[in-house]
């Protein structure tokens, strides 16, 4: 029985080791660069017919393409964008560095990171997410099946850089992150704290990633997950 209990344990450590060392790699693209990542999966909001996911933005609903370092999306519709390697449980933290290009009109088409997903592929999908918008914002909700339940409705915050007509660069870039412990999930951008949730009241074991509004340029310069336990 010892040996059982000790080979199971040998087992699960040796497959969660597997799983970290598969988690996708913004140095590293997932098949060949400046093609769509093998291995990802895309969950609209709304079911679409004959949608294109491809490497070509003019015959793409959404451009999806590996761009070292890390990932270059151009949106149709919304959606969620993640790797079935990207686990994460227990306390721990997520960032990722975003980089919005020139939005036109639509500043306020939003952009972030979602955790805590479970049953992606079914009517009963659950995530958190957290997002920014070009208006200054920031917004926490949690999506369960076909409903949104708000946390934290739109609020403005000056951690928040703003893609502007006279920015130097030709985007904006905004780090956020996300903070897991057993008590409190903490919510940051740029490195400030907006805002701390207590952790019973949501599930925060699951698959995490991206979540991309409609028509928005982005760039995904890195996707971090980092264990606490």
């Amino acid at each position: 029985m010892k040996f059982l209990i000790q080979s199971t344990v040998l087992a699960l450590l040796c497959s969660s080791f597997a799983l970290a060392q598969n988690r996708p790699d913004p140095e590293v693209p997932q098949g060949e660069n400046l093609d769509v990542p093998e291995g990802w999966e895309v969950r609209l909001d709304r079911d679409m017919d004959d949608l294109v996911i491809g490497s070509d933005p003019e015959s793409s609903d959404i451009y999806f393409v590996n761009m070292t370092p890390g990932w270059h999306i151009t949106s149709g519709p919304a959606a969620i964008y993640h790797h079935p390697s990207n686990t994460a449980s227990g306390s721990y933290d997520i960032s990722a560095v975003l980089h919005l290009f020139d939005p036109g009109e639509r500043n306020r088409e939003a952009f972030g990171i979602f955790m805590g997903g479970n049953d992606l592929d079914n009517n009963n999908q659950n995530y958190l997410y957290f997002l920014i918008r070009n208006t200054g914002e920031f917004l926490i909700k949690e999506r369960i099946g076909s409903e949104t339940e708000v946390i934290q409705n739109w609020t403005s915050n000056e951690s928040i850089n703003l893609y502007t007509d006279d920015l130097e660069d030709s985007s904006a870039q905004n780090t956020l992150s996300v903070s897991v412990t057993d008590s409190d999930i903490k919510f940051y951008i740029n490195d400030t704290e907006v805002a701390s949730v207590p952790t019973d009241n949501y599930t925060t074991d699951g698959l995490y990633g991206l979540r991309v509004n409609h028509s928005i340029n982005l760039h995904i310069s890195d996707l971090t997950y980092t264990s606490l336990d």
